[in-house]
């Protein structure tokens, strides 16, 4: 019972507080509704496959660079660009996977970093196309196709915000069911789930290409808030930084990410305000958070402390027992 009203008070928060803020504020707050989405969308991979992956930025930069040529340079059409962006994500995570998930380890964390710089070299290199490092400016907020404008800031961050609580419903919705339950299987010991039958590598390929798709789809989000797409949105810092997110709020949980994403918006706006090694202070919370919290916020909150890991199989009982640690 307590959950349903902690969802339902969150949600109501989250419609609510918009109201009373600034616009810088406002803006702010939509930031970190995207990167949530996108930290979630790592963590499918990371926390609930076992998966490391240091290109993750790949799949937000393809979604946001196909809207944002299509909408300069071909038709700005909220639906056509939108779905396209989507399509755009979802193919490149396809290859990608295809080509990744054969490795394992440090192995896989090194050719999702290769394949990511391919990239962000195209994109850096193609300038008559992509801009090159000067990227796209100007991409117009989604109106045309749209019975309704989505140019104001307000309209926009409700915007997504229900695109956000969907996609978390949908996450939440696999991560509790079998392919879940499978993917956790997966990530404790793969060896395992094949000598009881199950395809393995299915399984995370699956799990790659939704969380490409998702990623994709927060790359959407985001060229539509900032008006601009550059190199810098395939780029290795970008990767890093949601593995950042994820880990600090905690692998394996989900909802920890999320609020590891927006706090790391946070102190970067809040941080870089006040000093340009703003990169260095999240190297330190970085540090102290695997030091002295490795489950990640959310995930020593679960554990009962800052020494527990989301990822450590309980003592006893089945299934709903690792449900109700990870989920």
């Amino acid at each position: 019972m307590k959950t349903p009203v902690g969802v339902a008070a969150g949600v109501l928060a989250l419609a609510l507080v918009p109201l009373a803020l600034s616009s810088y504020q406002l803006g702010l707050f939509t930031k970190m509704l995207i990167f949530a989405l996108f930290a979630m969308s790592l963590d499918l991979v990371l926390g609930y496959g076992g998966l490391p992956s240091l290109g993750h930025a790949a799949y937000f930069g393809m979604g946001a660079y196909t809207v944002g040529l299509l909408a300069l340079r071909v038709v700005d059409n909220f639906w056509i660009d939108f779905a396209a962006g989507l399509v755009a994500a979802a193919l490149t995570s396809a290859l990608f996977g295809l080509l990744a998930l054969r490795a394992r380890g440090a192995y896989l964390l090194m050719i999702t970093l290769a394949l990511a710089q391919v990239l962000w070299g195209i994109a850096f290199g193609w300038r008559w196309l992509t801009g090159g490092d000067d990227g796209l400016p100007g991409v117009p907020r989604p109106s045309a196709g749209l019975p309704w404008s989505l140019a104001g800031g307000l309209a926009y961050y409700y915007f997504v915000l229900v695109v956000g609580l969907a996609v978390t419903a949908a996450l939440w919705t696999v991560v509790r069911s079998p392919f879940g339950m499978a993917l956790r299987g997966i990530r404790e010991s793969e060896r395992r789930m094949e000598v009881l039958g199950y395809d393995t590598w299915r399984y995370k390929y699956a799990a790659f290409v939704l969380a490409g798709v998702v990623a994709g789809l927060s790359g959407n989000l985001y060229v539509y808030y900032n008006g601009f797409v550059s190199p810098a949105y395939l780029s290795i810092v970008f990767s890093a930084t949601a593995l950042i997110m994820v880990i600090l709020g905690g692998a394996g949980t989900l909802l920890g990410p999320a609020l590891g994403g927006a706090i790391i918006v946070l102190l970067e706006n809040v941080v870089s305000s006040a000093t340009e090694r703003w990169l260095t202070v999240l190297g330190v919370i970085y540090v102290t958070v695997t030091l002295f919290a490795p489950a990640g916020i959310l995930g020593s909150i679960k554990m009962g402390g800052p020494s527990g890991s989301p990822h450590t199989p309980p003592s006893r009982g089945g299934p709903d027992t690792v449900t109700a640690r990870n989920a």
